[in-house]
């Protein structure tokens, strides 16, 4: 993605964010806050845009949501999707729920997601389902190695094929089509680095103490277990969605497939998901903590209600 030149880019619709690690609470906080405003969320969760996928990825249930949700089941499991297709989606809906006269309310710790919905980046157009140049590359790819594939974007953008390791074929294939498109990855690389968003966005961070917070993760997957993660698994294996739950950013399917497939230690699969949960919410934080937009709230010791509190009385939508 590449910063936007165009001045008219810019909106002064206001939108809301509450982003953090994983089982910190976000979405019982951004509830309660749309529930006030008498707004609606948009799920910014690269896990939960997948139909199917509801309790693993902590997914709000239907009956129990108390406000409209956005960007939630978009896709089938096995159907590609990427930030610039989320991004086309909740600025949709950031469009329609404004025009209702509400704050839209973004919510997750997908912080490539919410970057893509709020900030100043035009995705190349290569960025769609059925892409017949990517598979080309990837075709390409396949005949002659990710070693030749590499020498060819060296010669048609050095400084891209120098930030790409030769073994990242699935990147030097986005350089390649990216190129195709008349954008290139390395600019995209400097463009990651401004901070501009399109709307007025006011962007809080829920933290707790660490072991506090670690101790929530491990509970919620307890509750995952005891909530028919395994069943879903299975449901999800039987549909034929193999593929898409072994891929790396599963947390929480891809451990247990080896339970359902060939009776894998169930308990050994639970402890997993807990450590792979925990190293993700190292990586939110760390995400979320290198934009200074975020305003932090330790939430160690407060209620939902009472971090609502304190996010309602903090917006100051002429500072945005």
């Amino acid at each position: 993605m590449t910063p936007s030149t165009d001045p008219d880019a810019h909106s002064p619709v206001d939108v809301l964010a509450i982003v953090g690690p994983t089982a910190v609470g976000k979405t019982a906080v951004a509830e309660e806050i749309a529930v006030r405003l008498r707004s609606e969320i948009i799920s910014a969760d690269s896990m939960q845009v997948y139909r199917g996928m509801n309790v693993g990825t902590a997914k709000p249930n239907p009956a129990e949501r108390r406000v409209p949700y956005h960007c939630i089941d978009v896709v089938a499991p096995g159907e590609p999707f990427s930030a610039a297709l989320f991004q086309a989606e909740a600025r949709q809906a950031i469009g329609e729920i404004s025009a209702r006269g509400s704050v839209p309310v973004l919510v997750g710790g997908t912080g490539l997601y919410v970057r893509a919905a709020l900030d100043d980046w035009v995705f190349p157009s290569g960025e769609q389902r059925d892409n017949p140049v990517r598979a080309r590359y990837e075709a390409l790819a396949t005949e002659q190695g990710g070693a030749a594939l590499h020498q060819l974007l060296a010669k048609r953008d050095p400084a891209s094929a120098a930030l790409i390791h030769p073994n990242n074929v699935r990147r030097v294939v986005r350089a390649l089509e990216m190129l195709d498109e008349g954008s290139s990855y390395a600019e995209q690389n400097e463009g990651f680095a401004v901070r501009e968003s399109v709307y007025n966005a006011r962007i809080f961070g829920l933290t707790m103490e660490r072991t506090t917070l670690y101790e929530r993760i491990d509970s919620r997957v307890d509750e995952m277990i005891a909530s028919g993660l395994v069943s879903e698994v299975e449901r999800l294996l039987e549909a034929g969605f193999r593929d898409a739950l072994t891929a790396a950013q599963a947390i929480g399917y891809k451990e247990l497939v080896p339970v359902v497939e060939s009776g894998a230690p169930l308990g050994d699969a639970i402890e997993a998901i807990k450590q792979a949960s925990r190293r993700y919410a190292k990586r939110q934080l760390t995400w979320f903590k290198g934009d200074p937009r975020v305003q932090w709230i330790d939430v160690t010791e407060l209620s939902v209600s009472e971090t609502a509190d304190r996010v309602l009385s903090a917006l100051d939508w002429s500072s945005a």
